[in-house]
């Protein structure tokens, strides 16, 4: 029992230990300056003190981030790691609220290469469909990012009053060219006679600049944007930018914006990693990983923890996303195709654009139109894809009726595939059956050695551990955190071989006799142990002989006639190991 009670609990720090020091979930991101955030209660007189102390002592100047942080005493300085925890040590934190890196993100954007005729990103959206309810009239998207220029196509889009929060000045306009071509994928302007399409061509464009030529940008600056974006009517908010490190200040914006009924729409990241960039990784953020032109993930697409939604974002061999925008070398008009999250996410801003003009004003509400009515993805077991791939038609549909009726969840079955047969059997509900069924024979093959089992817990856990595992698990999503430890606890021991990867494949090691074997050896002479051990044994049984019939695929033989051979050899082998120990224990007693 207390080697059992030791594995359980290996088992368990492992797990915890997987987490804690999964990439993911604690990425940090570079800064070259510090924010402090001083108390609002604090005179400025006293404040002016801190800043003054903090030069003599530093050799640092502390400035207010721009003119829009004088009511929340917004400050940054120039500091690395070293002066961020002398600061925080300091009886500073006494008068701030938070000190914290002014992370820099960068504009996320992959290539610059020649331009494409069509536009098969809108194709793919069902755009032609959405337009014939709405255009996105009344509404103001806000693009936070190198700025927007007036290029001959936004000619005829309506733009609102921005703000440069880089040079600190009204005229946002862009120096890079990755704002503009962002903005034109969500309101470029149409049906004009030259160029190309927006999504959501009748919607304003408010320009908001944060990232300098070269495409970088600060937390502070970011955090500003969203504030202004909110205090100043925009609707919906686009980030095409990210970076690692979570910011206080960043979340605070954020949740301030969403308290306004802003939208909230950011690009997962470009690092084809395992987790959203921030800001797309914060709750009230809608975050979007990107698609190539056949529908797939895009190679360089982040995916999984916090991936809320796809969209077309292109790749470099088989379609861009085309936009007209300015040459960041000269300055000029040019139609370029750019890859990237950076350019998903605009699809996204653009559609919820359209969902808030047809009368959805609530972000929560707004996000889930979006998801509700984008298109499934049947298996998607790393998270490639969120709730699914952006439908500009089935959305702007699903707002217009505010709910969804009988007829559209009829016509939702059906566009899904849900009212096929063959969708049941290859891979819906009913694939929760061969687990089931790994359980039920499981039991049943303990049923023929029941002269000689005891009923206990050991033995009980064994049969589910090797048979399926707590296979209801696997479904378990819990946001910003990876899916793989969902699939290792909800996976039996012969599927763990292939369950960080989320291969259908077993492993040949994991999924033989090796195993039960081993553990038998180990746990023989153990009263309680040895019954887990026998336990294990017949789970191991059940489901590689369930797996012989039902899907045979295993590494390096496939799926034919091999791969079922040996894992039909190898149930029988654990189910003679399971009798021999259980039939030797009750010669013994």
């Amino acid at each position: 029992m207390k080697k059992f009670l030791l594995f359980s609990l290996l088992f368990v720090v492992g797990i915890w230990f997987a987490l804690s020091n999964f990439k993911g979930l604690a990425a940090q991101g570079e800064f070259d300056s510090i924010i402090l955030d001083f108390r609002e209660d604090i005179p400025t007189t006293e404040i002016s003190q801190q800043i003054e102390a903090i030069a003599r002592e530093y050799d640092r100047t502390a400035n207010l981030n721009s003119i829009f942080s004088v009511g929340d005493n917004i400050y940054t300085l120039k500091g690395d790691k070293d002066l961020l925890n002398a600061l925080r040590k300091s009886s500073l934190s006494q008068d701030t609220e938070y000190i914290e890196p002014n992370y820099i993100y960068e504009a996320l954007e992959t290539a610059n290469d020649p331009r494409y005729n069509e536009q098969w990103n809108l194709q793919k959206i069902n755009i032609e469909k959405a337009w014939d309810e709405t255009k996105g009239d009344g509404i103001t998207v806000a693009v936070i990012d190198t700025g927007v220029s007036r290029v001959p196509d936004l000619k005829q889009t309506n733009f609102v009053k921005g703000y440069d929060f880089v040079n600190n000045k009204e005229n946002a306009s862009d120096d890079n060219g990755h704002g503009t071509h962002v903005a034109g994928t969500i309101a470029q302007s149409t049906n004009n006679g030259y160029g190309v399409a927006g999504v959501a061509y009748k919607a304003k464009i408010m320009p908001l600049k944060v990232l300098s030529r070269s495409g970088g940008g600060t937390v502070a600056d970011i955090a500003e944007a969203i504030r202004f974006a909110a205090d100043n009517g925009a609707d919906v908010i686009n980030m095409s930018l990210g970076g690692g490190g979570e910011s206080k200040l960043m979340k605070e914006a954020i949740d301030y914006a969403f308290s306004k009924n802003v939208a909230i729409i950011a690009a997962a990241g470009n690092s084809n990693a395992n987790s959203s960039s921030y800001p797309a990784r914060y709750p009230k953020v809608l975050s979007v990983s990107a698609l190539n032109s056949t529908g797939s993930k895009a190679s360089y697409s982040n995916y999984g923890a916090g991936v809320d939604i796809s969209a077309p974002g292109g790749d470099r061999e088989g379609g861009k996303i085309l936009q007209e925008t300015i040459s960041p070398r000269t300055g000029e008009p040019i139609f370029v195709g750019l890859v990237g999250t950076s350019m998903a996410s605009p699809h996204v801003a653009g559609v919820a654009a359209l969902v808030k003009a047809s009368g959805v004003s609530n972000p929560e509400q707004v996000y889930s139109v979006l998801k509700q009515s984008s298109l499934k993805v049947e298996k998607d077991p790393l998270n490639y894809y969120g709730a699914g791939q952006l439908d500009a038609s089935a959305a702007v549909q699903q707002a217009e009726k505010g709910k969804i009726t009988f007829r559209d969840f009829f016509r939702w079955l059906r566009d899904n595939g849900y009212l096929n047969p063959g969708f049941w059997f290859d891979g819906g509900a009913v694939a929760l059956i061969p687990k089931i069924i790994m359980v039920v024979v499981g039991y049943l093959l303990a049923w023929f050695l029941r002269n000689y089992l005891p009923w206990t817990w050991a033995l009980n856990g064994g049969i589910i551990m090797g048979s399926s595992g707590l296979f209801f698990l696997q479904g378990f999503y819990i946001f910003d955190l990876p899916q793989w430890p969902f699939r290792v606890m909800g996976s039996s021991i012969p599927e763990l071989g292939n369950a960080i990867q989320g291969s259908i494949q077993l492993n040949p090691i994991f999924a033989s006799v090796l195993i039960p074997f081993g553990l038998v050896a180990l746990l023989l002479a153990n009263p309680q142990g040895k019954w887990f051990a026998i336990g294990t044994s017949i789970g191991f049984a059940s489901c590689l002989g369930v797996s012989a019939v039902v899907s045979p695929a295993l590494w390096g033989l496939g799926t034919g006639i091999a791969a079922q051979s040996f894992l039909a050899i190898n149930a029988l082998l654990c189910f003679g190991l399971a009798y021999l120990a259980s039939k030797g224990e009750k010669q013994l007693a």
